[in-house]
């Protein structure tokens, strides 16, 4: 980035297959949410810097292409959806990017019926966004996402605002979405209890550099012994102990 000393990420090199869940942890600062904003053009477009290397998503290098050609590509949440909630409502904020693309008005309808009924906010349709409790407005930012169609979905930290239980709803929510439209996941998260059970592969981030990948059990049980500033959940600490 512009004005730092070190590059946010280096030497990475990853490759995610179609229908991965594949779940991202790293201390802060340790390159996660850099890692996202590659993934749908944001960095270098958006967020500027120097970007070396190259980064493929379905095809697209995306220092060739604007983030607008990923939108149908990349659906990504961000931590804080204030952040990426532009409607008065609920039903013109999921129809915002498909206006932008000249979607036909009938189609952008159905989609929007469709996702909608999939996460449970139909009833949400007319309600200001400001009067959207925390969970209401993760999933309104992921019906934004969703009516898009991406192949990827990008979730950053997408319980940090939610309790227990509604992590644990906006999780099923996600998973059922992954059984119907067979989607990519990549899922950045600090609290790993809340969503070890879902990942078959996890990529461990410090430093801007990939310290570990593989399959979720191994990455964690090594976790135990290196944590990198991770806070491993006390189950897996227990399982290590008495393994």
């Amino acid at each position: 980035y512009a004005g730092q000393e070190r590059p946010a990420l280096r030497d990475v090199s990853l490759r995610i297959g179609h229908g991965e869940k594949v779940l991202v942890v790293g201390p802060s600062g340790g390159g996660k949410s850099s890692l996202c904003r590659c993934l749908n053009g944001l960095i270098p477009h958006f967020h500027g810097g120097r970007l070396r290397g190259n980064v493929v998503v379905d095809g697209l290098d995306t220092t060739e292409h604007q983030p607008r050609e990923f939108a149908t590509r990349v659906g990504m949440v961000f931590q804080d959806p204030e952040n990426q909630l532009i409607g008065a409502d609920v039903e013109r904020d999921t129809a915002f990017g498909l206006e932008n693309l000249g979607v036909p008005p009938r189609e952008i309808s159905e989609r929007v019926d469709e996702v909608l009924s999939a996460l449970g906010i139909a009833r949400l349709r007319s309600a200001p966004l400001a009067t959207l409790s925390g969970g209401e407005k993760q999933k309104a930012a992921l019906a934004a996402a969703l009516v898009m169609r991406p192949s990827v979905l990008v979730l950053d930290e997408p319980t940090s605002e939610l309790d227990p239980a509604g992590a644990a709803e906006f999780m099923r929510t996600v998973m059922d979405l992954y059984d119907r439209y067979g989607m990519t996941i990549v899922l950045v998260e600090h609290r790993l209890e809340r969503v070890v059970d879902y990942c078959e592969r996890t990529v461990v981030l410090n430093g801007g550099r990939v310290v570990a990948d593989g399959g979720t059990r191994g990455v964690l049980d090594s976790l135990v012994d290196e944590p990198h500033g991770i806070g491993v959940p006390p189950m897996v600490e227990l399982a290590h102990i008495f393994r």
